[in-house]
């Protein structure tokens, strides 16, 4: 008797990474390493959702065939790990957790849907860097695959779709009724190798991907959507992580594209923990806010980050690096280069007033230090405004180095001028020539290897 269409593909599947430990293109789709930072792997098994009860109907809810499932990886761990296999179908669902040594595998035509009856929604504790939830006091709605303190974590596939139905949380937003701070779409913590890679995003009811207190993080291939008005909708946010490399990604949201974030405020000072050594590339998208940040929240600092080959169509502002007074840390040692924007309502931004406070115990003294910021190689078409640098008084900015930057108003016209205060650097090759204190010989030193 001949086997259905998805277990056929199941088998594939399965035979692939038993004999092979990797699979041809038309299962897995393409392989591709990112800086050698986790890579793709075989498993020493694979297991299909539906061998615990799953039935993807759209109706049926699958959180119990789940968990059972990351339960069994779990407690009889086989050599190599497993591979849970997703079939064709939508899988509606509550949270989850992933454990170590695991692959979610979406197969192609699989639908990862969130339950909407965010009145049974877990909550967890906040993040010890920001104190509380991020939009409220108090704790916070677990995210819908969520991970803490595992390694070796794998969410793939042909394509198939984690789909977040946010819009019960957005209405919740928008009218005020939000008791907790909004769950995340995928949420890993305190764990080190995790690959997200050939999924598609959708609908998240907040930050999309958010790897917090990791290191060894690869996301590449993945496409994320949500509505440009929906709340806070960040595409990839890492957060006090450290060796983070983003590449190949679509992401059309209705906020930052990707954010680098470290903590807020006097928690995160005092949690002290970086994102530091984080490579973006390849990254083509659309917002009402920004493509490329970094914070608001960086208390803990941010250093080492290289972003290249990035696209930014009808966005808010193109590159933005944000932060305050009360924020402490420090953004040392970014580059920015070959990025091209095309209806952008602000082309750079780097500013020291940006952000809310966590609560009114944070130490408005506590100045961050930005510094060693290039920018080169930036191209613009119809863009509002080319860019405003303010920095702090008592902190300004310093090696703030722009070379080659060229940013065009609407019809190839002239566009509204800089704005600077409080900072100090260089400028070569900027059209609409850039604020005094960036155009003046004193800074030239300081930037002349970076321009």
């Amino acid at each position: 008797m001949a086997k259905p269409p998805q277990m056929q593909a199941f088998m594939a599947v399965l035979l692939c990474f038993l004999m092979l430990g990797s699979c041809p293109l038309d299962v897995m789709g393409e392989w591709r390493t990112c800086q050698g930072t986790v890579g793709m792997k075989g498993r020493g098994e694979a297991i299909s959702l539906e061998d615990f009860g799953g039935v993807g109907d759209g109706q049926t809810v699958n959180t119990a065939a789940f968990r059972e499932a990351v339960y069994r990886i779990e407690r009889l761990r086989r050599g190599g790990g497993t591979l849970l296999y997703v079939p064709a179908g939508v899988w509606l669902t509550g949270p989850f957790n992933v454990t170590s040594h695991m692959t979610l595998y979406l197969a192609r035509g699989a639908v990862i849907r969130a339950v909407q009856d965010t009145w049974n929604w877990p909550l967890i504790a906040p993040l010890p860097s920001y104190g509380r939830g991020r939009e409220l006091p108090g704790g916070r709605y677990m995210s819908l695959i969520h991970g803490n303190g595992v390694h070796d974590v794998i969410i793939t596939g042909e394509n198939g779709t984690i789909d977040g139905q946010g819009f019960v949380w957005w209405n919740m937003w928008r009218q005020r009724t939000l008791p907790f701070t909004r769950p995340n779409l995928i949420e890993i913590m305190h764990s080190r190798d995790v690959l997200i890679t050939d999924v598609m995003l959708l609908n998240s009811p907040f930050w999309n991907i958010h790897p917090v207190y990791c290191s060894n993080v690869e996301v590449r291939h993945v496409t994320i959507v949500a509505p440009h008005d929906s709340p806070n909708t960040d595409g990839i946010d890492p957060d006090s992580s450290s060796n983070v490399c983003i590449e190949d990604c679509y992401i059309s949201t209705g906020d930052d594209l990707v954010a680098i974030k470290s903590g807020w405020d006097e928690y995160g000072i005092a949690y002290a923990r970086s994102s530091s050594d984080i490579t973006i590339r390849r990254v083509t998208g659309s917002s009402p806010f920004s493509g490329i940040a970094i914070g608001s929240e960086m208390s803990g600092g941010v250093r080492n980050v290289l972003v290249e080959h990035v696209n930014l169509y009808d966005t808010g502002i193109g590159i933005h690096i944000k932060t305050n007074a009360g924020r402490g840390g420090s953004i040392t040692n970014v580059t920015v280069s070959d990025v091209y924007m095309e209806n952008v309502r602000k082309g750079v931004r780097i500013a020291g007033d940006a952000g809310d406070h966590p609560d009114k115990y944070y130490n408005p003294k506590a100045l961050p230090v930005v510094d060693g910021v290039t920018i080169k190689n930036v191209w613009g078409y119809n863009v509002g405004q080319p860019g405003s640098i303010q920095g702090i008084k008592g902190a300004p900015f310093t090696r703030v180095c722009l070379s080659n930057v060229r940013l065009r108003g609407g019809g190839g016209g002239g566009s509204t001028p800089w704005k600077c205060t409080d900072v100090s650097g260089a400028a070569q090759g900027v059209m609409p020539w850039p604020c005094a204190q960036l155009s003046s010989s004193n800074g030239m030193g300081s930037c002349s290897s970076h321009m």
